[in-house]
Order: C-alpha cells, then structure tokens, then sequence
C-alpha cells in the first residue's frame, strides 16, 4: 500500500473525522489552542526520533498555532487552519487508527497525518516562516514577499 493510499484511509476514518470535529470545537478558543498545542508539544518532543524526518515543520506548525491562538498571527485561510488543528488533535489523541500505546507502530498513522498535513499547507508554512523571521530581522521582510501569493492581514494586501 502507497503512503498516499494510506494516508487517504486514515483521513476517512472515524478517529480524523472525530480529531475534525474537535478541531472545529477548539479553534476558535485561544486557550483550548494554545493548550493543543502545548501538549502536542510534549508529546512530539517524547517521540522527536519517530519524527526526525518532519520534526522542523512540526515545531514550526506548533508555532504557528500558538501564533494564532494568541491572535498575533492570522494570516492563514480558515481552510488550511482547520486542517492544522484537525491534525495535532489527531496526534495529541492517545487512541485513534492505530493506538499510540502499540510500541514502534502506533505513531504510524500520527506521523502519516502529520506529514500530509505539513506537504498540503507547505505555503502556509512559508509565509509563517516568513513572518516569523520578519519580527525578528526587519531586513527579512523583503524575502517574505519571495512566498506565492499575497500576505495578508485583516484583509488587507501587504506590497
């Protein structure tokens, strides 16, 4: 079986569908978010060798939810966001497709949904980057608009 087929099998199953409800309940909630991804954190952090090959964008993605939570970002579509959250409570739940507790598989199906959620929303992830490096180094904005597309806050176009 593909990694594609997979990763279709597990988004069509009972646990996304119930980590996509919960991601709709929470996302509008910055505690609920900001503890989300919180725990996720831990949780990437206790397992960081199952996830050596994606661990940069899933720190980056954790970051991206706090950012939102916090309002300070919100330059991501609804879209993109509930798919985002709809992953890390995917991986935050201890039983889903394949029960965390089944030793050396049971981050399989955690690190399948991660990993097509991190390709999916990979410009996403290039304008928070982005974003990020600018707060930090006023002379990054400039690279910022390197990233496809129109940045935008509040509705606005930046130029």
């Amino acid at each position: 079986m593909s990694d594609q087929s997979a990763t279709t099998r597990l988004k069509s199953s009972r646990a996304y569908a119930r980590a996509s409800r919960r991601a709709r309940a929470v996302i509008d909630q910055p505690g609920g978010l900001t503890e989300l991804a919180a725990s996720a954190g831990r949780k990437a952090a206790a397992r960081s060798g199952a996830l050596a090959g994606i661990w940069q964008s899933v720190q980056d993605a954790l970051r991206l939810v706090k950012a939102y939570a916090s309002g300070a970002y919100r330059e991501i579509p609804w879209q993109s966001m509930l798919i985002l959250v709809a992953a890390v409570v995917y991986f935050v739940m201890p039983v889903d497709v394949v029960p965390d507790i089944l030793l050396g598989f049971g981050l399989l199906d955690d690190a399948a949904i991660l990993g097509w959620t991190l390709r999916t929303l990979d410009v996403d992830l290039k304008r928070f980057r982005a974003w990020e490096a600018s707060r930090a180094d006023p002379a990054v904005v400039a690279d910022a608009s390197a990233a496809p597309g129109p940045l935008r806050s509040g509705g606005q176009t930046e130029s």
